[in-house]
């Protein structure tokens, strides 16, 4: 099956994990940031897709993304649909 968006996301994906981000560096970035734990807690996971994960937030049943790099493993960025 093709997928379309994978080169992108790949380039996206090596951009992302080729600086080491602290979770201070992505907080001034891109705002609010989650470790695994603290992302299960607010959302529920519905897919990845690296560098995206689709996930519902728990408080609202907001559905959206967010990103996430590598290591250490941070997600951050949430956008709604």
């Amino acid at each position: 099956m093709h997928d379309p968006t994978e080169a992108t996301r790949r380039e996206m994906t090596t951009q992302i994990n080729a600086v080491e981000g602290s979770r201070e560096y992505l907080e001034a970035k891109h705002g609010e940031v989650w470790d695994t734990t603290q992302l299960q807690q607010e959302f529920e996971v519905l897919a990845f897709m690296a560098p995206f994960v689709v996930v519902r937030r728990r408080s609202d049943r907001a559905m959206g993304s967010v990103m996430f790099q590598a290591d250490p493993r941070f997600y951050f960025g949430f956008k709604s649909d």
